[in-house]
């Protein structure tokens, strides 16, 4: 199942990607003709909580509603037209999982990890798909792109073994781990860089991970402007998605709804010869696309403050 979040009149609202096209199930939720017999969860955390049996009850639900012709076509969205808000919303952690493609790595002349390289992000840099990222001007001039998939937690996670860490996934999603390069690097810790408003867009959907099947083999590329820049496979990372859930849950408590974001591949600017790096600029538009996952898109701005 692909999930998303949008945003109408100040609220947030869940939807679903369906054959038919986008349903509002908030707002079918709203039509009593359509309520469903029992409780259904009405935001993506809902749904990520409940897991599957949640998500076989939203099933269920479209079903009913596509079922009923023209009254259940009216809950259908033009995906063109809806303000996309991150797919998941509210994580309670957001980390991040530095140097983890071999080729990213190498290009950087950084040695091979022993541990994964752990730091995190705030809710500030989340954004969705469509939305316009600021680029932080006043204080940096190296704003880079990296492509990366997302792990999204579904079930409590402590110490779990590599062996069943993955049935502690409730699925995946594209985002865009936006670095301002000349922050990053000002000191040892990367979080400055990392942290700026706007700099995690996140979708544009929540894909089960039933969809998705293993997340080490998907092909993953980031584009600029009509150029790839990163093309890769998920298969090149030092650390598979096994390993990181499960390390992370040595460390702390994973809860549902937080993300982790695992690493970006080789063809970031910062990678190139510094005769030939040009990071983004306003007008850029940014395109992260993970198979199964669908494309992110996100154009750069001048910041407004």
């Amino acid at each position: 199942m692909k999930l998303l979040t949008f945003e109408e009149n100040g609220k947030l609202k869940l939807a679903m990607k369906t054959e038919q096209g986008i349903l509002d199930v908030a707002g079918a939720l709203e039509s009593k003709t359509s309520m469903p017999e029992g409780m259904l969860p009405v935001t993506i955390h809902e749904i990520i909580e409940g897991g599957m049996e949640a998500v076989a009850a939203l099933q269920r639900f479209a079903d009913q509603v596509l079922a009923g012709g023209t009254e259940g076509k009216a809950y259908l969205l033009d995906e063109s037209t809806i303000q996309f808000a991150p797919c998941v919303t509210h994580p309670s952690k957001i980390i991040c999982v530095g140097l983890n493609y071999r080729k990213h790595a190498e290009e950087t002349n950084a040695p091979i990890p022993e541990y994964p390289i752990l730091f995190n992000k705030f809710a500030n840099t989340l954004t969705g798909h469509g939305c316009e990222v600021p680029l932080p001007e006043k204080v940096s001039s190296q704003v880079d792109y990296e492509a990366e998939l997302v792990i999204v937690i579904g079930k409590k996670a402590k110490y779990v073994d590599k062996e069943h860490a993955l049935d502690h996934v409730f699925g995946y999603c594209n985002v865009n781990d936006l670095s301002a390069r000349d922050l990053q690097m000002r000191t040892h810790q990367w979080l400055l860089g990392k942290s700026c408003d706007g700099f995690s867009p996140l979708g544009p959907y929540l894909v089960t991970a039933d969809e998705v099947g293993d997340p080490n083999n998907l092909d993953i590329r980031c584009i600029v402007n009509g150029e790839v820049r990163q093309h890769s496979n998920t298969s090149d990372m030092i650390f598979h998605c096994d390993e990181i859930v499960s390390y992370i849950s040595q460390h702390m408590t994973l809860l549902p709804g937080d993300i982790i974001l695992t690493g970006t591949p080789a063809g970031v600017v910062f990678g190139y010869p510094k005769e030939k790096q040009v990071y983004l600029k306003p007008g850029d538009v940014v395109t992260i696309e993970i198979e199964k996952l669908g494309a992110l898109t996100n154009r750069m701005v001048s910041e407004q403050f």
